[in-house]
């Protein structure tokens, strides 16, 4: 049941650490932009021991919750229900508090991470690469099973994460071959490349950068761009930013939480830029 607009409602994002998260941001543009102006949107900063606790809190006038790390998986024995795009990879980014009091959980970067690829025109691809394995690799992996149609190559620094990698690729019925870190110059040939690596891991990869790149795909939003985004745009690729994938998971965590449709993606990307811009 959607939220009346007339209530005051809050919502907020938790994880460890919080002090960065630009959800705040995002959400608090999206509510001026809907008339929504007897709603907040706060962060807590949240880990798995006091994750209960919190819940436990919570009162009827909460509408719901944006999760990062480390909580995305710690969060679904709380939950009454989650989304098969959730029970996918084992991870909640979402959590909509409904006027019954259910919890219900879903992963909004999945489908958020397809709709930032297509906003840059990717619709299909016949294969793809993806840099790292940590918990945003396998959010790539269940997007890409929504757009590739042939092999998805992970490059790993670890045989335990190419397992883990090759685990993911047989639930989520994707072809996935695995590589060692060391070659992962060459996974900058293929058609998409995901970078799901922490900051600095992939500067090293900018020299290999070829003439001719596609598109990357690089999660990251700050500091920005990463070497291997700077690169990839002075040869003349596309790029999709990890801001990208922040509003577009946003608009659809908007949409769940106010029962509002559609969000306001522009407003929100702009505040998002603007946040940014300031630091």
């Amino acid at each position: 049941m959607p939220h009346r607009a007339t209530d005051a409602r809050r919502a907020a994002v938790l994880g460890k650490p919080i002090a960065h998260s630009l959800s705040p941001v995002l959400h608090r543009a999206a509510y001026d932009e809907l008339g929504l102006s007897d709603w907040s949107y706060e962060r807590f900063e949240v880990d798995e021991a006091g994750l209960p606790g919190f819940f436990a809190k919570l009162g009827p006038q909460w509408a719901g919750l944006s999760l990062t790390m480390p909580l995305k998986r710690a969060v679904i024995p709380l939950l009454d229900e989650i989304s098969d795009t959730a029970a996918s990879v084992d991870a909640v980014n979402t959590v909509v508090l409904t006027e019954d009091g259910r919890r219900l959980g879903d992963n909004t970067d999945i489908p958020g991470m397809v709709a930032a690829l297509r906003e840059h025109g990717i619709e299909q691809v016949d294969s793809a690469a993806i840099l790292g394995a940590g918990a945003t690799a396998s959010s790539a992996l269940a997007a890409l099973a929504r757009i590739c149609t042939g092999e998805i190559t992970v490059y790993v620094r670890s045989e335990a994460r190419a397992a883990e990698m090759r685990q993911w690729g047989a639930r989520l019925d994707v072809d996935v071959r695995t590589a060692d870190w060391v070659d992962a110059g060459q996974a900058l040939r293929a058609p998409l490349v995901i970078a799901t690596t922490p900051a600095g891991a992939t500067d090293a990869l900018a020299a290999a950068v070829p003439e001719r790149p596609a598109t990357l795909f690089d999660v990251l939003y700050d500091p920005w761009p990463t070497e291997l985004a700077a690169r990839w745009s002075m040869y003349g690729g596309a790029v999709v930013s990890g801001l990208d994938l922040l509003v577009h998971q946003a608009v659809l965590q908007v949409e769940q939480i106010t029962g509002r449709s559609p969000a306001p993606l522009e407003a929100m990307r702009h505040a998002g830029e603007k946040a940014l811009g300031a630091r």
